[in-house]
Order: C-alpha cells, then structure tokens, then sequence
C-alpha cells in the first residue's frame, strides 16, 4: 500500500500474492458531512454530488487508475473490467487479469468478497447481498475467472453481521432453494415467527466450498456494530457506502 491509503482503511488479511493489492475504505478520510461522514462514495445515496466527488479524488490518489466502477443492480452479473472500455455497466462483479486496472464495488451492509488466483494473475471483487448471493454472484465471478477454483484464495469483507441481520421466511426459502445446507446459516429470531437471523459470511463459505475455493478468510466485520462502517440498515437508509477495491500491481511480486 502507499500512504495515500488511509491508515483506518481495511486491508485484508489474507495470504495473497505481493501483487495483488485490496482495500475497503471506511467512513474515515472524506469530506462528507452529517450522515454521510466523512468518506462517502456513493453517488445515489443523497450525499452532496461535489462531496463525493471529492472523496472519489481522494480515494483515487490512493489507486493506480480510476476504478471500473459498476451500476450494482443486486444481481449475479460479471464484467471484465480491462474490457469495459469506460462506460459504467449494469454488473455486481469484476474481474481482471490486467495490471493496474481497478475492480471496484460499493457496499453498506451487503458483503464485498475479494477473489485472487495463488499466482496473483487475476482478481475480483462481487458485490454480494442477499439476493445476489442467493442468484448466484459468486458463482458467477469464480466461474469468469480463468483459474481453476481450487487454485483461488477469498477474503470475505465488512458485512451486516449475524446478530444484526433479520430477514424473513423469503429470504431463507430462497437460500434453501439452491442448498439444503443453507438451514444452518439461519436462526429462529427469538419471539418472532417467521423471522430470522441470517449469517451471510456462513452463506458465502458454503457457496465458496461447493465451488472448490477452500482458502477462506475474512467474514468477521460487522458493518452494524462497528460505527467506524457505514450500514444502510443501522441508519435506516440514510448511508453512505464504502469502496472494496483491488488491483494487480504492475512489476510487483
């Protein structure tokens, strides 16, 4: 990292190669006011367009390139994003396989999952929530990557966290749906049928092991608890959102 990253940022802890760098930003280091302090980066949350244009340059001093950013639609779509040629795509994944091109997703309560390959020549990020892991998004993203899964390392990020997190009979349905193992993941949410708690880093693990990827780590940042995060659910839609940003360094490793 350089020192334009800033020290109360999230670096994750993972045994990826020298060349693959990532960071979750966090409320710390920006220019955004009330609600929305200080380093929001979110253009459609309600903030002051100049404010997060202005942390958006501050995070871009922190990055080789601009990032590739998405249009997050909470679904299980992958772009390449050496390929995106510069418009803003309907997607809540990216890879790469370039140096210095930037994957970039947003998030405020729904988990960022980092991926690399143990070589170091491709990563990704997914912009995983409910309905997009339940949809399939990291399937999707360790399937556009051109390294087999065994061979891949993930490092869940900042999340809405199990004690937090209550969603209802659909949600668990939904889950249920594609793995019956995914009963475990969730809670009966005590005094309240029909109510759960429901653990999305659990959730990811699974998906991750049913694919092969066994090297796992991360999941343990709970967006709720930790007022250092934004969480769209703990200030009742008045967020901000966080970047989860990772890039191969060029003539690193």
């Amino acid at each position: 990292m350089n020192d334009a990253v800033h020290p109360e940022w999230i670096t994750p802890d993972w045994p990826a190669p020298a060349a693959v760098r990532a960071f979750v930003t966090t409320r710390a280091g920006g220019v955004s006011a009330g609600a929305f302090a200080s380093m929001n980066l979110g253009l459609r949350s309600g903030d002051a367009p100049d404010a997060v244009r202005a942390n958006r340059a501050i995070l871009r001093r922190a990055l080789p390139a601009e990032p590739v950013w998405l249009d997050q639609v909470h679904g299980t779509g992958v772009i390449a994003a050496h390929a995106a040629g510069g418009g803003v795509l309907a997607a809540d994944a990216a890879w790469t396989g370039a140096t210095d091109v930037v994957c970039a997703v947003l998030v405020a309560d729904c988990m960022p999952v980092f991926l690399c390959d143990r070589d170091g020549t491709a990563v990704a990020v997914a912009h995983a929530g409910w309905r997009g892991m339940a949809g399939g998004v990291i399937e999707a993203t360790v399937r556009a990557m051109p390294a087999a899964p065994e061979r891949l390392l993930a490092w869940l990020g900042p999340a809405i966290g199990p004690r937090n997190f209550e969603v209802g009979d659909d949600v668990r349905s939904a889950f249920l749906a594609g793995s019956a193992a995914a009963h475990a993941a969730f809670v009966p949410y005590p005094g309240r049928p029909g109510k759960w708690l429901c653990d999305l880093g659990r959730l990811a693990r699974q998906r991750l092991a049913a694919l092969g990827v066994e090297a796992v780590t991360g999941g343990d940042r709970c967006t709720v608890d930790d007022a250092r995060l934004f969480s769209h659910r703990r200030d009742r839609g008045r967020s901000g959102r966080m970047a989860a940003v990772i890039w191969r360094a060029r003539g690193a490793g």
